[in-house]
């Protein structure tokens, strides 16, 4: 698949890669929202590969752009909305709510290009709205998959309890076998009683290279991406 993204604005790396493998396992179907769909990518790539109606979300005007003309390109039907998450009104409720959402902490050295800081950091989509806004968009039983940083897993877990979603399945990303782990992966559902599943960790590099679990993937996914100036249209 071929995606457009920004040059020198936020691009998707081996977490989208990632996180669209785990949700895979899931076999996505019916109705489908991926928010803070960026370029379009995680979205897009499940609706390649399962029978899904699709719904994707981004609060810039950049990222509507990119998602519409690269759903446009790759020949996928996607209903694209330009609306803040935690305020949108959605008519419909969803089976499944996928995003690799904002989540650095504010402490991390920030940026002074917009679209980066709005891609990245969890003060422009608080967890709680984030978790609180996936919970009332969902059905009954309906699943949120996402990744979030592990360090937040607290929270996380606090604020899914609080609105009535279960974490029943977590993966976690390390970069190498020595290093702690750098992302977690959460599929959790709406009104479940399950145990929770803690899968082997997906190491994303061995010896220097990436392994053949992430090689894989990116076998899978077989994406391609293109750098495009969108000038001064969107300042």
């Amino acid at each position: 698949m071929l995606f457009y993204q920004k040059e020198g604005g936020y691009c998707f790396n081996s977490d989208t890669h990632f996180l669209y493998d785990f949700i895979s396992r899931f076999s996505p179907r019916g109705e489908v929202l991926d928010v803070g769909s960026g370029c379009g990518i995680l979205g897009l790539l499940v609706a390649r590969d399962f029978k899904i109606n699709l719904t994707q979300i981004d609060i810039q005007d950049e990222n509507i752009f990119l998602t519409e003309k690269n759903a446009k390109i790759n020949k996928i039907q996607s209903n694209v909305l330009k609306e803040d998450f935690s305020k949108a009104p959605f008519r419909n409720r969803f089976d499944f709510v996928i995003s690799n959402p904002p989540f650095y902490h504010d402490n991390h050295l920030k940026s002074e290009n917009i679209h980066l800081n709005i891609s990245r950091y969890a003060s422009n989509l608080p967890l709680e709205d984030f978790i609180k806004s996936a919970s009332l968009a969902l059905k009954p039983k309906g699943r949120f998959i996402f990744c979030y940083d592990p360090k937040s897993m607290d929270r996380v877990f606090f604020y899914l309890d609080s609105f009535k979603l279960k974490a029943e399945v977590v993966r976690f990303v390390h970069p190498n076998r020595a290093k702690r782990a750098n992302l977690v992966m959460i599929c959790a559902r709406k009104n479940s009683k399950s145990f929770l599943e803690v899968l082997p960790p997906l190491i994303a590099h061995e010896g220097g290279e990436f392994s053949k679990e992430a090689m894989e993937i990116f076998k899978k996914t077989k994406t391609h991406s293109i750098k495009c100036d969108l000038g001064g249209e969107f300042e």
